[in-house]
């Protein structure tokens, strides 16, 4: 039995049509070096996930995905890398309007999308805050790929950190200090140096979007040991059985 391309619509696609909690830190998810050794009775699932920083089911998604992780955690050990995906690759390096920016590309929809959001954010104990600028996430991809070289675990947590700042703290995902301060929390070390030259990361980033999303038109997007592929914001559920049959 194989569980392959389940989607849903609990997603974030390019067409308009449609919570870091510090003690939450996943010591299973390993680089591939320490996941092979580290105990072989436990059976490795590779999960790799492209997403948007900008994304809220993107991150949604991962809420629901860590729990399925620490439902299973006696049973598997975890290598989780994520890739960038932009939503918006022309979005301005100085950043907009939120709210604004959701008016003009949802239209009349906006105000529906807004309380589902809320409402679902409410269900893992955050609130949804649509206040602040959004804006270009390149920056942060870059902070991601510089973040997964020092390990996947501070990888997983600094997506945690970036997206708990965004969509409930009105940060600017484009603000250099807000990801020194997101770098600084999950322990990544000389992020300030890196950020400085635009053009360290540049070309990691550019060639995961072209071997990651270019064949995708949504996000999140979940392949898990290569095979199976799950589309959009998929409960804990489906993550489990998707464990079970790899």
């Amino acid at each position: 039995m194989r569980l392959v391309s389940v989607k849903s619509n609990l997603h974030h696609k390019v067409s308009p049509s449609l919570f870091f909690q510090k003690a939450c830190r996943y010591k299973g998810i390993m680089s591939a070096s320490e996941s092979v050794g580290n105990n072989t009775e436990k059976k490795l699932i590779k999960i790799d996930i492209s997403s948007d920083t900008v994304c809220p089911w993107c991150f949604v998604g991962k809420k629901n995905l860590d729990k399925a992780i620490a439902a299973s955690k006696d049973h598997y050990d975890f290598q989780i890398r994520w890739h960038p995906f932009q939503l918006n690759p022309s979005a301005p390096k100085e950043g907009i309007n939120k709210k604004e920016f959701y008016r003009n590309k949802f239209g009349s929809q906006t105000e529906r999308i807004e309380a589902r959001m809320s409402e679902v954010f409410r269900g893992h104990g955050l609130e949804y805050n649509l206040s602040g600028l959004t804006g270009n996430t390149l920056d942060s991809h870059r902070l991601m790929h510089f973040a997964g070289q020092q390990g996947l675990d501070k990888q997983h947590n600094l997506m945690e950190v970036l997206s708990l700042g965004y969509f409930t703290q009105a940060k600017f995902i484009g603000d250099q200090e807000f990801l020194l301060e997101s770098a600084k929390e999950v322990g990544i070390e000389g992020a300030e140096e890196f950020l400085r030259d635009p053009k360290n990361g540049l070309k990691e980033v550019n060639e995961e979007l072209e071997k990651y999303s270019a064949s995708i038109t949504g996000v999140p997007y979940f392949v898990i040991n290569g095979s199976q592929k799950l589309s959009g914001a998929q409960p804990p559920e489906v993550f489990l059985r998707a464990f079970q049959v790899v």
